[in-house]
């Protein structure tokens, strides 16, 4: 293509600067963050209820936890989706994290350990509110694969094997 200075030039085969999709499992793990964020962050305003003394609060608050774990599991799922896909292992260490804490908040709740579930709780909301920010911050991408170095293959020269 002629420029104003007489040169020509060669077309830009591509560019590389173009914005990429966003892959469909990374809306799917999108998703269920988020539905796991607005779930775990009623669960205080179950608990409070409750303390208030509006009885019926706790029956509300346990549901919301089978809601709240339930999610969390299929964070986890989705997480296994995205590393296996997408060679991105720190939202399965992230979504496994939470739904360890989930889980034993689950249970000392059942259990009535106080000293154990509110703490906790408080964690487990702050680490759901980082992890929403974290996924939806920016694009979630194929890790290209590392390249394998390859062992040179030694000839006669190389290996000291010399007719003399």
């Amino acid at each position: 293509m002629p420029t104003a200075a007489g040169k020509s030039r060669a077309a830009v085969p591509g560019r590389t600067d173009a914005p990429r999709r966003t892959r469909p499992t990374v809306w799917v793990l999108r998703a269920v963050v988020s539905a796991h964020m607005v779930a775990i962050f009623g669960q205080p305003v179950f608990a409070g209820v409750y303390l208030s003394g509006d009885y019926d609060g706790l029956r509300w608050h346990e549901a919301g936890a089978n809601v709240v774990t339930s999610i969390g599991y299929l964070q986890l799922i989705a997480a296994i989706v995205i590393w296996v896909r997408l060679r991105r292992a720190w939202p399965f260490l992230a979504a496994a994290a939470v739904v360890a804490a989930e889980t034993v908040q689950y249970f000392a709740g059942m259990a009535g350990a106080l000293w154990l579930h509110f703490p906790l709780g408080v964690i487990t909301i702050v680490a759901v509110a980082v992890l929403f920010i974290d996924v939806w911050r920016g694009p979630l991408r194929v890790r290209p694969r590392p390249a394998r170095e390859q062992e040179p293959v030694e000839g006669p020269e190389q290996r000291g094997d010399e007719d003399a």
